[in-house]
């Protein structure tokens, strides 16, 4: 703003000074003061509030009357009969078509009857009231008579008849007097008995109802008119017309309310013109609707067609802990990798998820710190309960979730790196050639379970890391040259034959850090939480989303180890093609116990770092004693496959005969234990010491 500057002399000696003087503000117009004015008494609460009510209870009177009459009219027509054949038509449900088709034209038949005797009333009425006129008056007059004798006057005959004739003066009074206010009132009690239903089936918008009625019902039990108007309210135009047509019968379109663990399932058939994903796309309205949250309402569709299955949690029932994993409270159970199901959790209907790893590449993604290597980690703890299963483990991680497998895995990686990210590249390619191995061998050759876990996998897609020497490929990335990315598409191309299974552990998928074939190799695919609908898609597959899984739409944190599963291993309700598990968490120290447990069942296992470079030339007698560890004696068919995991170009193709071979030559050959044929530590180390160090057995 432009000020003007008036100067001012106090004294004549004295300098000027000067005084700013803003210029005068202009007043405001008064149709803007107005206008502002009406804007704020319309905004304002009370006016909100006001308007609210008005409407709300023009509403109730509007939706009152429109029941009152819909009843009225499916009282004396079959429009209600009418409309359950043709819910039950669309439904599929023929018999019960048949069954109101066949009550339609009983009512038809005995509305007729009613029709027909209305035409033969005023006949009957007339011949009736002649009658009763006849009757009536006989019998005033017999009781005048009697009267007449009794008090022997002649003029009591007449008496009776008089009393009666009395008697309809007075009504005809009485009606006259109340006629006129009855007239005035009637209307009036009308009104306020269409208002009375229409409150009662709260017939206003959602918005128009008061704050304590649209609260009120929070965690309150899911009845058929709750369900009803829940869909009715939810934003559908041809859903809440065809509910308004159906009127009273709205609930035909819905199966039986179940019973379903910690909630309720109930199976609803859409009406023509509304589709499963119109119904999907708003669970969250539909989950106000019903007074609860958006985690605690899944929609999934059945095997019926044009048909949504609801599963409504009770209020706050899903944030309760599911107890602890039968693998911490039996400290008997084993496990059976054929035929066998891990307990991994429960279901949201409160019943046990069991699932099976025969045969199934795993993978399991989802975002960080939400319960990922718990649960992959719980799976692998049950299945290392199965003394016959290898496991080969990279965590990429590297803080320790996996170190209670050091003596249970034959290979253990621990570490982010890139020389991590190479060992366990070079561990992977080696689960591949004994792959190879085992594809090539005579047919009905059985093999023992190999799984090869790699938790953190994004971090070795995104390893910049690329070979020395002669090999330059990159061990990270998506493209055909990425060492990692070939082994794990050749395990999941052919492992699950020979029983070489490949798990894998990932955060935020992308197509970057989760290529597409790695993702869709994966027979059991598993998610936590995620960001966006489009990493569920990479997680579980279209279909799977498709059909209603929504990881994405679990909550972060607080559905900490929560998972949807889409996986033929898991028991999945017919017709949906995924199932959310709450998954049992099991601690480090609990973990540690029953990986404990699992080592008393093996002869003893020596775990490796790292897969030894094939390149470099091997001292056999030194490597059969590493790979005894400190178990005094070992199977000989068991100090084979642990040399082979420690150098497949080495001891990949040794035979029972080459391993006695080189035992003999030092000194320390193979016995018989129980029966069997075993290598002794002592033995070993016994030609160890005594060996001249110029001749070293060498391979």
């Amino acid at each position: 703003m432009t000020e003007n500057v008036i100067p001012l002399f106090k004294d004549p000696q004295e300098e000027p000074t000067a005084v700013a003087v803003s210029e005068p503000v202009k007043p405001v117009r008064v149709w803007k003061r107005t206008g502002r004015a009406v804007v704020g008494a319309v905004t304002h609460e009370r006016t909100k509030g006001a308007g609210r009510i008005v409407v709300r209870h023009s509403s109730y009177v509007l939706g009152g009357t429109r029941i009152v009459t819909r009843r009225a009219w499916d009282g004396r027509t079959g429009a209600r009969y009418e409309r359950l054949l043709r819910a039950a038509e669309a439904a599929g449900n023929y018999e019960a078509a048949g069954d109101w088709e066949e009550r339609l034209h009983r009512f038809r038949d005995q509305r007729h009857k009613r029709r027909m005797d209305l035409l033969m009333a005023p006949e009957k009425l007339v011949k009736g009231a002649a009658y009763g006129a006849g009757g009536g008056l006989g019998a005033l007059i017999a009781l005048g008579v009697a009267l007449a004798i009794a008090n022997k006057d002649a003029s009591d005959i007449v008496t009776p008849l008089m009393a009666f004739v009395e008697l309809i003066r007075l009504l005809v009074t009485l009606v006259t007097v109340l006629w006129g206010p009855l007239v005035a009132v009637g209307p009036w009690l009308a009104l306020v008995g269409v208002w009375a239903v229409g409150r009662h089936r709260n017939a206003a918008p959602q918005w128009a109802l008061p704050t304590h009625t649209r609260s009120s019902d929070a965690g309150a039990p899911i009845t058929p008119s709750i369900v009803v108007t829940a869909l009715r309210d939810l934003g559908v135009a041809p859903l809440r017309k065809a509910i308004k047509e159906m009127g009273d019968a709205g609930a035909a379109m819905l199966g039986p309310i179940r019973i379903a663990g910690c909630g309720v399932e109930v199976d609803v058939t859409l009406p023509s013109g509304v589709s499963t994903e119109e119904v999907q796309g708003r669970r969250r309205k539909l989950a106000e609707n019903l007074a609860r949250h958006q985690h605690e309402v899944f929609i999934t569709i059945p095997e019926a067609a044009h048909t949504v299955r609801l599963w409504i949690a009770d209020s706050g029932a899903l944030d309760e802990p599911i107890g602890p994993s039968p693998l911490v409270t039996d400290e008997t159970m084993t496990a059976d990798y054929t035929k066998g199901k891990a307990p991994w959790g429960q279901d949201l209907r409160g019943d046990a998820a069991e699932l099976s790893a025969y045969q199934r590449h795993v993978l399991i993604t989802g975002k960080s710190n939400q319960g990922k290597t718990a649960a992959l980690r719980s799976l692998a703890l049950w299945l290392a309960l199965d003394r016959r299963v290898e496991f080969r483990i990279a965590d990429l991680k590297g803080v320790g979730d996996w170190g209670m497998f050091d003596g249970l895995a034959t290979v253990l990686i621990q570490g982010p790196t890139d020389e991590h990210v190479i060992d366990a590249t070079e561990m992977v390619e080696a689960v591949v050639a004994e792959m190879e191995r085992r594809i090539q061998a005579p047919p009905g050759t059985k093999f023992t379970p190999l799984i090869c876990v790699v938790d953190e996998a994004q971090v070795a897609f995104m390893c910049p890391a690329v070979g020395e020497g002669k090999d330059k490929r990159p061990y990270g990335g998506s493209k055909a040259t990425s060492r990692y990315f070939m082994a794990v598409r050749k395990i999941h191309n052919q492992g699950r034959a020979v029983d070489v299974l490949m798990w894998e552990g990932t955060q935020d998928p992308t197509d970057q850090n989760l290529p597409k074939l790695v993702r869709e190799g994966a027979h059991t695919r598993v998610s936590l939480v995620l960001g966006t609908e489009s990493q569920s898609r990479m997680a579980l597959g279209d279909s799977a989303v498709d059909g209603g899984a929504a990881p994405h739409l679990l909550r972060q944190g607080l559905d900490k180890g929560t998972v949807v599963v889409a996986s033929d291993g898991i028991k999945i309700p017919a017709g949906q093609p995924s199932i959310t598990v709450r998954t049992h968490f099991i601690d480090d120290a609990a973990a540690t116990a029953i990986a404990e447990r699992a080592k008393n069942l093996r002869d003893g296992v020596t775990t490796l770092a790292a897969v030894v470079d094939d390149g470099e030339e091997r001292d056999a007698l030194a490597d059969i004693a590493t790979v005894l560890g400190d178990t005094p004696r070992v199977l000989t068919a068991d100090v084979l496959k642990r040399l082979s995991t420690l150098s497949e170009n080495t001891y990949g193709s040794w035979t029972p005969g080459d391993l006695k071979r080189v035992l003999e030559d030092a000194g320390a050959e193979p016995y018989k234990s129980d029966g069997r044929m075993v290598v002794g530590r002592e033995r070993v180390a016994r030609a160890l010491t005594n060996r001249d160090t110029d001749g070293s057995a060498s391979a």
